[in-house]
């Protein structure tokens, strides 16, 4: 779109000229995610650095039809930031203070451009940390803004699980806060968890007070490797089933094990279809009990290796190239285009889910991995194709909205941690029916102009 002269005259008197660009490389910089969806242009970018300049910016695009999209790290895989019809980018970078560290209730206050892993080695020096673990080192406004999950939500649960309190800014500048510090919470419509996950269609998140767990005392990993994905996903359930309480369940196929391999910093394993497990309990001996169950759990399915006694040091490693699978997928498969599938089942529906997917992938001929966070009933699937190879372009996204429906045919979701983007859209109106029309009605209430993050989560 092209911006209005007034609306561009004031936004420029509100930032100075080092907030403000519109360069058109910083604004390819903020026209793309980490996904394969197409990028757009947006027409300027502001960095804010305080609640009142979001305000502000916002009143302004309010009054003149400005859309705006909010960007924390880019790191995405959904289209989540990009700004489809244009217009502003906040870019929240700057707004990256931690503003109190609660240590004896274990919660930490934020703004939202706190970059996760920066956090953690800041949380880290009073025994805590924040339990959500999407891989990438993500904004926690983004983190806030797409629900995101990651290896720990089996254990801790996903960002949402995690926030108390909330202080955003709605489309028309009106600052509202939500949600208190108290864990217990009964007062009114629960505002919070409105906002987590609305990818910042509903509202812009300035602030976040987030709940912390402490760092355990005993931690170890373990390693089972087994004949089909099948065998892996039926362990996953027992193991599950059994209230082992893993710390972290991570499912791979062979072929993600053989890319996972092209790493040189982590040990060599099989390619064959791996589970990564880790398990942690204040009590070393409660600790290896554990282990024990689970290594009797991975015979039982047909487990052909089990490893424990993972060193402190290779558990870091493997961890590290688990979390940069899929850019080591993106280096793997050069030049090709890919499609990112993520889904979540029921615990019980999870090894026919797994199952019939990979059954999916050879039946149609398309060329990827299965990986995901098991524990808590989530797949992702990776598919590539040449970029010029139009008919195996249509097999993957044949494959993709095969997978998708399979999912939803077993009480599941069309994303189980990505977000909707714009990816999923189109999967909205199976999956909640009527809701959406509820969804729409939200929308409307709270940004009537429709200027937050358009195009994005309703289809």
């Amino acid at each position: 779109m092209s911006l209005p002269t007034d609306f561009l005259t004031q936004l420029q008197s509100l930032y100075p000229p080092e907030r403000i660009s519109l360069s058109r490389a910083v604004r390819e910089q903020h026209a793309r995610d980490q996904s394969a969806h197409d990028p757009h242009l947006p027409d300027v970018v502001v960095w804010p650095l305080t609640t009142e300049e979001v305000s502000q910016t916002l009143r302004l695009a309010h009054d003149a039809r400005v859309p705006v999209t909010p960007w924390g790290a880019g790191t995405s895989i959904e289209g989540n930031p990009i700004p489809v019809q244009g217009g502003l980018v906040m870019d929240f970078s700057r707004m990256d203070q931690i503003l109190a560290i609660h240590e004896r209730d274990f919660q930490v206050t934020v703004q939202p451009g706190v970059l996760y892993k920066d956090m953690n080695k800041i949380l880290a020096r009073y025994g805590l940390f924040f339990a959500p673990d999407p891989g990438a080192n993500a904004s926690i406004g983004g983190m806030i803004a797409n629900n995101a999950a990651g290896i720990r939500t089996v254990k801790y649960g996903a960002t949402r699980d995690n926030v108390l309190a909330l202080e955003v800014v709605l489309a028309d500048g009106r600052v509202i806060r939500t949600g208190s510090r108290s864990v217990k919470q009964s007062a009114g419509y629960d505002l919070t968890h409105l906002f987590v996950g609305s990818e910042g269609t509903l509202g812009v998140i300035t602030e976040a007070t987030l709940k912390l767990a402490p760092i355990p005392a005993h931690v170890s990993a373990a390693v089972a490797r087994f004949p089909t994905v099948a065998d892996a996903a039926a362990a996953v359930f027992d193991i599950i089933g059994s209230g082992l309480d893993p710390t972290a369940l991570e499912l791979l196929d062979a072929t993600a094990m053989r890319i996972l391999n092209t790493d040189p910093d982590i040990p060599h394993f099989p390619e064959q279809p791996t589970l990564f497990m880790e398990f942690a309990s204040s009590h070393e001996a409660a600790l290896h009990d554990s282990l024990e169950l689970v290594r009797d759990i991975c015979q039982e399915h047909g487990a052909e290796g089990f490893e424990t006694g993972v060193s402190r040091q290779e558990r870091a490693r493997i961890w590290h190239a688990r979390h940069h699978l899929f850019e080591a997928h993106v280096r793997y498969f050069s030049g090709q285009k890919f499609l990112v599938g993520d889904a979540a089942v029921p615990i019980s529906h999870y090894p026919e889910l797994i199952a019939r997917t990979a059954a999916l992938m050879e039946e149609m001929g398309v060329v990827g991995s299965l990986l995901g966070h098991a524990g808590d009933g989530n797949i992702h699937t990776i598919v590539f194709y040449p970029p010029d190879d139009l008919e195996a372009r249509d097999r993957a996204l044949a494959f993709n909205d095969a997978f998708v429906s399979l999912a939803l045919e077993l009480e599941g979701t069309c994303t189980g941690e990505h977000g909707v983007g714009l990816g999923k859209r189109k999967f909205m109106a199976k999956e909640h029916g009527l809701a959406i029309e509820v969804m729409r009605q939200l929308k409307q209430t709270l940004d009537p102009r429709g200027i937050l993050n358009p195009g994005k989560v309703l289809p």
